[in-house]
């Protein structure tokens, strides 16, 4: 983890929705997709999904020797397009292991190992140096084999998924990314209970892809409100709420715009402390401390 002694640290590779968008109007909150790398006090390191901000991010983990261990939300373009260009793959015996939902629940086997074909890409995942292994079953207490803590959700968004809630020494954040609030077909899980799985999180990372003007168009398309979000970091009391998987036609304008609402929206409220809209390189970190509460830093 960090030098400083936190006791965890959450760095954002990737912020993006849908489809990556590079370009003057997306620099300042950044234009790749899905990626978000959670470092822990105990030395070990977890990735949550491989959109195209893990090729950045593989370049940093080249010098280090340690486990890769991927949280793979769902197997949708965005969230895995990275994975080909992620540096650990191609380094002789490097552990990289990718946990999944089971199959048949969201993907047929394990999507980022599936477009390393040969024919989509030049190169075939049979053919990688690294040691890599797709995990679907027993997540949860392979991690805790760990010391990793790790509770699973099954998102709202057309062909399932998983959100996770990590949690570490008193530390903890919720990644929920592609997550409609308000789905109007079936069900997977509750608003009550996606405030009862995120209650009391330091941070909250949650997929905040649509506006009012995106209605009723988009509605089931498996994303959430700007507004939806914004009641469950009040209703769940979170610490700090991140608003992720920004629309690929949002500028940097129109989000300045919903963080500016959102520090309107919030003031007087008991929580959260804290709203931020993701952008790349953003890095958050927590210290839990002695009276049970935990120190939120942003840079």
């Amino acid at each position: 983890a960090g030098t400083d002694g936190e006791n965890m640290v959450i760095t954002f590779y990737g912020v993006r929705g849908s489809i990556p968008s590079p370009g003057p109007a997306t620099n300042k909150y950044g234009g790749n997709t899905s990626c978000v790398f959670v470092e822990l006090d105990n030395g070990h390191n977890l990735i949550l999904d491989a959109g195209t901000g893990i090729r950045k991010l593989g370049k940093r983990l080249e010098t280090d020797n340690s486990t890769v261990n991927i949280l793979l939300s769902h197997g949708h373009w965005d969230h895995i397009q990275g994975f080909p260009f992620f540096a650990p793959l191609y380094q002789e015996n490097r552990s990289i292991r990718v946990y999944t939902s089971p199959a048949g629940e969201h993907n047929k086997l394990c999507s980022l190992f599936d477009q390393i074909d040969g024919a989509n890409f030049p190169v075939h995942a049979d053919d990688l140096p690294s040691q890599s292994e797709c995990i679907m079953e027993n997540i949860e207490s392979l991690l805790a084999d760990e010391d990793i803590v790790v509770k699973r959700a099954s998102i709202n968004h057309p062909g399932g998924g998983c959100a996770y809630r990590i949690e570490e020494d008193g530390a903890s954040c919720a990644y929920v990314t592609d997550n409609e609030l308000e789905p109007p077909n079936k069900v997977a899980t509750s608003y009550d209970q996606w405030v009862s799985f995120c209650h009391g999180v330091d941070v909250l990372i949650h997929d905040a892809q649509y506006l009012p003007d995106d209605m009723p168009h988009k509605h089931g398309w498996g994303h959430s409100l700007v507004a939806q979000v914004r009641q469950l970091a009040v209703d769940a009391e979170v610490g700090c709420l991140v608003m992720f998987h920004h629309d690929p036609d949002r500028s940097d304008t129109e989000i300045d715009f919903i963080q500016k609402e959102n520090e309107h929206f919030f003031r007087g409220k008991r929580a959260p402390a804290t709203s931020l809209c993701a952008a790349e390189g953003m890095v958050i970190r927590l210290t839990p401390q002695s009276d049970s509460k935990t120190v939120i830093e942003v840079s």
